[in-house]
């Protein structure tokens, strides 16, 4: 449990990562910093929520076939 306390954590504060195509950088380009900026954080919020539900479901999976081959 602390392992994964620690990950989530860990993946926290990865949040300013920059997280745009290559069309999408051209757009933030030209609308300016504030907007840019806006835009990235727009980018990792709706990619955040597909990516916990993949790691939770291959977390239980992990741990179901460990717990089968016991």
């Amino acid at each position: 449990m602390k392992r994964i306390i620690v990950i989530f954590i860990f993946l926290l504060s990865g949040l300013g990562v920059f997280a745009q195509c290559s069309i999408c950088t051209k757009t933030a380009q030209q609308l300016g910093d504030g907007p840019a900026h806006g835009m990235n954080s727009g980018i990792i919020y709706l990619a955040f929520i597909p990516l916990l539900v993949i790691g939770i479901v291959g977390y239980r999976w992990w741990k179901g076939e460990k717990a089968a081959r016991k």
